[in-house]
Formats: C-alpha cells, structure tokens, sequence
C-alpha cells in the first residue's frame, strides 16, 4: 500500500526535475537569441546591414543549438540556485568559452563567411552574463530578502560582530545569509591578523583586531559576538569577556573545531559560551581506542554510581563497550534516572543497579562474591568540605572505613584492578574531607604492596559543573538577579571538564602506570574571574547587574590547593595524555596502625578523637581557620 504513493511521488518529483531543466534550456535559447541580435546591432550601430541580417539569420539556429547542447554537456541545466559558488561559475564560463570556439570554427573549417570577431565576443559575453545571472539570482537576491523579513519580523534584530575572520568565520557568515532562522545582523568582522584588516569577506568588512572589541562594540551599537576561531585560547577567551565586561554583550561559539566541520558550518552549531572555554589549559588529547581495548567486554563495579563523577564514569564505560555494569549507590532516585538513560542509550548493555552503603561490609562482600567485577572504580565519597567539619565522624564511616570495605571486598572477589578517586584536598590537607580522602590514599597505597589486585589512586582537583560546585551555583545566582557569592577574593582553584576529567581516570586507573596517579590540572583559575566572567557571558554587568559578595572561606577551606606536594612533584614522571605518575615510598602498614582507634572513635561520635587520631595518621593535617574577606566586590 505504501509503495503506490511513494513510486507516485518519486514520479511527480522526477517529472518536476526534467520540466525545471527543460525551461533552463529554453531561457538559455532565448539568451542566446537575444545576444546574438544585441551583438550584431552594437557592431553595427543599431542597423544591421541586409548581408550580415541574412547571415544573422542563418547562424542563429545553429548557435542556439550549440549552445544548447554545450550547455547539457556540461551540465549547467543541473543548478543549485541556492547553493550555486565560484566551481559552478567557472564551469558556466567555460561552457560558454567552448561554445564560442566552435562556433568560430566551424565556418572556418567549412571555408564560409562568419560572423564578425567582435560579434562571437560580445554574444559570448552577453549569453553568458545573462545565464548567469539567471543561476545566480536567487543567491544574490536570497539574502537581501531574508534580511528585508527579518527586519520586518518586529523581532529586532541583533547588531553582530563575528570574531575571527578566517575560513570558520566566511562560512559561518554565509550560511547566516541564506538561513532565516536566526536574528543576527552582521556587521563585520574582527581578527588579529593586520593583513585581513580593512578586507571585505562576504560582503562584510573587518573592522579590526579583538582589542578593538570594546571600542567597536560601543560605536556600532553592538550587542552580539560570534566566536568563529576554533583555536582561539582561553585566555584569549577571558581577555574579550574581561573587556566587554561592562557592554552586556550576549556570547556564542562554535564549539566544534572547523577541522572537522569538513566545510560545513552552520548557524545552528552555534552554542552559548560556556564556563569550560574559560579554563586555562588544553584539552588532553587521548585515543578513544585505546580505552576500548581496556574497558570492552569487562564486568566492572562503579560506587556512586549515581554522582556527578560517578554517573560519568557509568556513561563512559557503556560508551566504551563494557560488558556488564554494576552500579551502586546509596541514592535510589538519582540511581533509578542514571539505569533509566543507560538502558535507553545502551539497550543491549548488562545494568545490574544496587542500593548498597559502602559502610555496610557484609553487603560489600556479598555483592562481590555475586557480581565477581573485574575492575572497580571507587567514587562514593562524603566530599562537601563544610559539611564534613560539622560531622567528623561521618566522614571517616564513609571515605575511611567504607573505602577499606570496599578494598577488602574487591580484593576477596580477585577484581583484576580497583581504582580510588580522590581529591586534591588530601594534599596539605586543612579539612576533614581531605584528611579522610589521604587516608583512604594510604589505605589503597599500602594494599597495592601486597595484593594480587592492582590498586591505582587516581587524584584530581575541581571538576565544573558537578552537584555542588562553583559553576552551577553561579548559575542559579546569576538567574535569580544575585548576588553571587564568592568566599574570598584570592581563592583559586585547579578546574576541569567532567568528560575529561572521567576519561582520564579510565586511563590513568587502567593504564598500569602507577598506584598513584595525578591529573595534570594546568593552572588555577581565581574563582572572583571566573564569577565575573559568568555574569559578562550572560549578558550582564559584573557589579552592577550582579553584585558580588565576599563571605570568607568556610571552615576547612584553603585560598589555593595543590595536587601534588613538592616530594611528589620531584618524583614524579609524565607517561602523556596529561598524566603524572608519582613514585614516592609507599606507606607502611605501621603508618596506617591508627585505622582502626579512628574508625572506633567515628563509631562513638567522639569527634576530638576522630580528629586527633586523624592528625597522628595524617602528618601535616591542620584545620584551616576561615578567613573572611574586609570587602565586597
């Protein structure tokens, strides 16, 4: 039944396609007609004399038939009037040029009289600028229409610059001219390169270099930037949003590098500029191949499974074709959603979803002994450092004695290897949080001595956008009109994207480099900028829109963190892809003999012994006192 209609559609659409070519090549004849009359009567100054009007006559058949069948022959009856460029130009050109050589010699080989030289030059000029413009029409009319509606749309549109006037930028500006659906009105370019400065691209001049942004976005009345340089730095990044910080600019990017748009860019790639373009560091460059061989057809284990870290490391795995995938955590909603959208994407995929507490060693070992996981990653943790200064204890029931059981138990069910996510915290640490987070370091250290699993501790710092951190904060600050709050004007901290982030724990936790792992982080960037980068990218005024508070560092808070101290820093090796692997002296069971009297005391509630205890297994663990900062922003 469906067949009928679609052979029917097919037929009325290749019927429409012969009857377009066939009235191209009738308006071509026409042309043709009319050039060569225009030809004869310029060469003859309006009258055409009685020999050269027979001659005009009987050569015009022949020429329209020339024509014509050049024209098939090259294909110029096949046109693309939305789409047609420079190639399909070149080509109508030399189709004419061809047309115009056989015509001349044609009566040269037959011995006859043609027609004048100036006559085959002007008709091949006439013929040829009027098909032309005939193909060319819709492209160069399109975009003063589709301007002239959008204007018209009561909408308003937004005076545009595009920053970067390279190859990106020309076809992003020429897909913005043939496309309705967006309300940018392109006034020029911006570029650092003096050599396109005062050049016309598309139609559209560069103004000037991107230090000229702030004075050019004032005189032009500009409200909109589009990024169209895929290797532009993030720094360079900041420098524009720090500058026009006060002109409550709007901001979007292309996100993916022109390299591999293969020469296709298109408005709708367009993306707002996000937090990550901020970030001070290059993108590690790692062959996806590489962590399939390692992760697929293995049963692997993940604890909190349902986290930000964690549910990234599920989605990674199940993108790299792992074979079965067991997710525990404690948190039955968000568990059930991250089961929901793995089955939905990986429906052949094996999910084995388990309300489990890492605190619960019967139910650890249990869970082991059935699942039998080849590796495990170890993400469940108590991370919110203020909280975790309230409440000692909990934080070593869960980041010291839960990662002991979930050791133990891993180590019970012969995984091959287990892989401890930590946090910069535990360097230097000044608060419970990181205290415990070293601790559990040492733990899995001094089990790699003497086990047949290989444990690896990979430590990373701040990671964007994760429940709790700085940037969704902001977010929703910025949304409900501030203030934004900053703890203090001069903390940093080391930032990462989360799928980064997560792709190099796989590597580095698989790689077998080491048992301690670090993840080259950059430089840090200071938490006040990045605020005030925030409410520029959201078309506000830092201060004035949005104010900023300063509310001091909360208990257990640093101005900076470190990922490494400075003996591991000179111990350390880079095998690549943004890895150090750090070769310090692993712990002694002895410097871990305070394990248990600690674990007692969280056990009491007795928090002056879970801290003095942590103190004596922990060397260098001092409370940071809170600073509170004298001033807002």
């Amino acid at each position: 039944m469906s067949g009928k209609p679609a052979f029917r559609d097919r037929l009325v659409a290749s019927v429409f396609r012969a009857q377009r070519r066939w009235l191209i090549l009738a308006l071509d004849g026409l042309f043709v007609c009319a050039s060569l009359y225009a030809a004869y009567m310029l060469r003859f100054d309006g009258q055409i004399p009685d020999n050269y009007w027979a001659q005009f006559v009987s050569f015009l058949p022949f020429l329209v038939a020339l024509r014509l069948v050049i024209h098939g022959l090259f294909g110029v009856h096949h046109w693309s009037f939305r789409l047609a460029g420079l190639p399909e130009g070149v080509r109508l050109v030399l189709a004419g040029l061809t047309g115009s050589a056989v015509f001349v010699a044609v009566p040269y080989f037959l011995q006859i009289l043609g027609p004048p030289r100036s006559v085959v030059v002007i008709e091949f000029f006439l013929t040829t600028s009027l098909a032309g413009a005939l193909r060319f029409s819709s492209r160069l009319t399109q975009p003063l229409v589709l301007d002239h509606l959008r204007s018209r749309s009561g909408d308003g549109l937004l005076r545009t610059l595009i920053v970067g006037a390279g190859s990106t930028g020309e076809l992003l500006l020429r897909d913005l001219k043939r496309s309705p659906n967006h309300p940018y009105e392109v006034v020029g370019f911006v570029d650092d390169n003096p050599a396109k400065w005062r050049a016309h691209i598309g139609g559209r001049l560069v103004l000037g270099s991107l230090d000229d942004l702030p004075t050019l976005a004032r005189r032009l009345e500009i409200r909109q930037l589009l990024f169209a340089i895929p290797a532009l730095s993030a720094a360079r990044t900041r420098e524009i949003l720090a500058g026009c910080a006060d002109l409550k600019l709007r901001y979007k990017t292309l996100p993916v590098s022109f390299a591999y748009l293969h020469d296709r860019v298109a408005s709708s790639m367009l993306s707002d500029l996000a937090p990550e373009d901020l970030l001070s560091r290059q993108q590690a460059d790692f062959d996806p191949a590489e962590l399939r061989t390692r992760i697929e057809g293995r049963r692997i284990l993940v604890t909190g499974a349902a986290g930000s870290i964690g549910s990234e490391i599920c989605r990674q795995l199940a993108d790299f074709g792992a074979a079965e995938i067991v997710l525990v955590d404690m948190n039955e909603n968000d568990l059930y959603f991250l089961h929901r959208e793995l089955e939905a994407k990986h429906g052949t995929l094996a999910l084995h979803p388990e309300i489990a507490d890492i605190r619960d060693r019967d139910r650890l070992f249990a869970l082991m002994a059935s699942c039998r996981p080849q590796y495990v990653f170890h993400a469940a943790a108590h991370k919110h450092v203020p909280l975790m200064e309230l409440t000692p204890e909990e934080a070593v029931k869960n980041n010291v004695a839960g990662c002991r059981h979930v050791v133990d138990a891993a180590e019970a069910a012969g995984v091959e290897r287990f892989v401890l996510i930590s946090s910069d915290k535990a360097v230097k640490p000044a608060s419970v949080m990181g205290a415990t987070k070293k601790v559990a370091e040492l733990l899995v250290r001094e089990r790699a001595t003497r086990s047949k699993t290989a444990f690896t501790v990979v430590r990373f710092g701040n990671v964007l956008g994760t429940a709790g951190s700085v940037v969704p904060l902001f977010k929703q600050q910025i949304a409900r009109g501030g203030p934004v709050t900053v703890t203090h004007p001069d903390c940093r901290r080391f930032l990462m994207t989360i799928r980064e982030a997560v792709g190099l724990v796989l590597l580095a936790g698989l790689g077998g480099y080491g048992d301690l792992c670090v993840l080259e982080m950059g430089e840090p960037i200071r938490i006040l900028d990045l605020a005030r980068l925030m409410v520029a990218m959201s078309g506000l005024v830092p201060d004035q829109d949005i104010p900023i508070v300063f509310t001091g560092l909360r208990p257990g808070e640093k101005l900076d963190e470190d990922v490494m101290t400075e003996e591991e820093m000179r111990q350390s090796r880079s095998p690549g892809h943004g890895i150090r692997v750090v070769d310090t002296p692993h712990p002694s069971p002895e410097a871990l003999s305070g394990i248990p009297e600690l674990e007692a005391a969280a056990r009491a509630g007795d928090r002056e012994r879970v801290l003095a205890t942590l103190r004596s297994i922990v060397p260098g663990y001092a409370r940071e006192m809170p600073v509170v900062a004298s001033s807002g922003g």
